[in-house]
């Protein structure tokens, strides 16, 4: 993780799983960023305990609420960030919020479709980085005396799973989750688009499989995952450091 130098980093999804690890993670490197900006539903609830116990420890993290399909929600989280920055801008967005229910082909509705689309591939994803955090992603890349794409002058990371890919089909004997699919390929497609449109801004995007996780979902497919949360983490920092030019626009395994 030497190579990830960033000076502000926004995580969506922050109260458990994944974006829970990433944040803890980032805290913990030798140079954290100087703002972890940890967004989820309800920070002060239940389910959000562990960062409300991580908050008085860094006082580099600012625990912010975000519902990602509400409009009002990510304008506000955003002046939050845009407040805390004080004229600069945010290096890295973390897309990790999402939902997905074990639903067969047979059984699909189109109200849980509905819902699963407007967490991961349409008002959640595009709109918090295309409306509400773009110009700050902007101000971090003019910033940067560097000329080159990477995670440390400004990034769109989309967290996207392997069961998108429509070449694979992955572990569809064991459990078919055809709404989060089929939302995983949109978030795909959506990050290629980010990525042509962005470039001319000097913003990276790319949208990465964090591997098989030993997380509820993960379970669900019928076997224990190789991976930990930790394990899954370090692993997807590590390529962040590495991510260039090239990247942009790809899907990362």
């Amino acid at each position: 993780m030497a190579g990830l130098c960033v000076r502000s980093t926004l995580v969506t999804g922050a109260n458990r799983g994944i974006g829970l690890g990433i944040v803890k993670q980032l805290l913990q490197m030798p140079n954290p960023p100087e703002w972890v900006f940890a967004a989820c539903q309800d920070p002060k609830g239940e389910q959000a305990q562990e960062l409300q116990h991580l908050a008085p420890k860094h006082p580099n993290l600012v625990n912010i609420p975000l519902e990602v399909t509400d409009a009002a929600s990510i304008q506000a989280a955003a002046a939050r960030v845009r407040e805390h920055l004080k004229g600069s801008g945010l290096n890295l967005l973390i897309n990790n919020a999402g939902i997905a229910k074990v639903i067969s082909l047979d059984t699909e509705t189109v109200e849980n479709i509905s819902q699963v689309y407007a967490t991961w591939a349409s008002a959640g994803p595009s709109f918090l980085s295309l409306q509400a955090f773009l110009p700050l992603l902007k101000k971090a890349a003019q910033g940067s005396s560097s000329s080159e794409l990477s995670c440390s002058k400004a990034a769109i990371i989309n967290m996207s799973s392997i069961v998108g890919s429509i070449e694979k089909i992955c572990f569809w004997d064991n459990v078919q989750y055809i709404s989060y699919r089929c939302s995983k390929a949109a978030l795909n497609m959506l990050t290629k688009f980010q990525s042509l449109g962005y470039r001319q801004h000097g913003i990276l995007c790319t949208a990465l499989h964090p591997g098989l996780v030993q997380m509820d979902m993960g379970n669900s497919a019928g076997h224990k995952p190789p991976l930990t949360v930790d394990m899954s983490i370090q692993g997807m920092l590590n390529v962040l450091c590495s991510l260039s030019e090239k990247d942009t626009g790809t899907f990362l395994d």
